[in-house]
């Protein structure tokens, strides 16, 4: 397995809970916001040791709620990743997975065979956020959506992200994935951010659309509407709202 890294313990990978998280490469899109774009196209990889790992996570265990893994998008590697999430299992530690939810077959073994306790997903607006032409980024949607389904038909609890784009409408997207879901799950709106907390893949499309405002705050309003547990989270100020100090 090619992995960039994991850390013992965090608090920002799963909202509300402590994780531990892994970071495994490769990914199937392109979206052009990505700040793990190094990772998702295999730079700054290297073979994972599985015995420190495991080693790592056993002494860690009693601190956190989820083994966390993410990348990129882990279903790249998914029959590596199913022996691993096998060996986690007999720590008795839960398992959270972050898929883009495209990669439904790999994701459909894993969820029959027991190995995943909860999903984390960006519902992304298609072809904007996907990065790729509008002919793949449609195919990929409806797999998404199958994506959707399927995980509702196994009950796992679902944190749902909403990457959010200034200038950009998600909300017929967002209603649309909404049909789709009949599982325990919560949204999570991720405001879209750049430099300097971030090194995006595309810095053009992210100066045109990072740092939303109105945006948020007008999907936070129709989720609220519909009753939907909704949390924002905060990167700190626009660009515009920034001030610069001198000493």
């Amino acid at each position: 397995m090619l992995t960039s890294g994991w850390k013992s313990v965090s608090m920002v990978d799963v909202h509300g809970k402590v994780t531990f998280t892994l970071w495994l490469c490769g990914c199937n899109l392109k979206c052009p916001f990505c700040h793990n774009w190094r990772i998702a196209e295999g730079f700054d990889c290297f073979p994972l040791d599985r015995k420190a790992l495991l080693e790592e996570l056993e002494s860690s265990a009693f601190l956190v709620d989820y083994f966390h893994v993410t990348g990129g998008e882990p279903l790249m590697q998914w029959q590596e990743l199913g022996t691993l999430l096998a060996e986690v299992k007999l720590l008795n530690v839960p398992v959270s997975l972050n898929t883009n939810l495209t990669l439904v077959g790999p994701l459909e073994r894993l969820l029959k065979a027991g190995l995943v306790d909860h999903i984390a997903t960006d519902l992304k607006a298609p072809p904007e956020l996907y990065g790729l032409p509008e002919k793949p980024s449609k195919k990929l949607w409806e797999l998404f959506l199958s994506g959707l389904e399927l995980v509702s038909s196994y009950g796992i609890p679902l944190e749902l992200r909403i990457p959010v784009a200034r200038g950009l409408d998600a909300w017929p997207w967002v209603e649309e994935g909404l049909k789709h879901l009949n599982t325990d799950f919560y949204v999570v709106l991720n405001p879209l951010v750049g430099r300097p907390l971030t090194n995006p893949r595309d810095e053009v499309w992210c100066s045109n659309h990072c740092w939303p405002e109105r945006e948020v705050e007008e999907l936070r309003e129709r989720l609220d509407g519909l009753g939907i547990d909704v949390h924002t989270n905060h990167f700190g100020d626009t660009p515009a709202k920034r001030v610069s100090v001198s000493v």
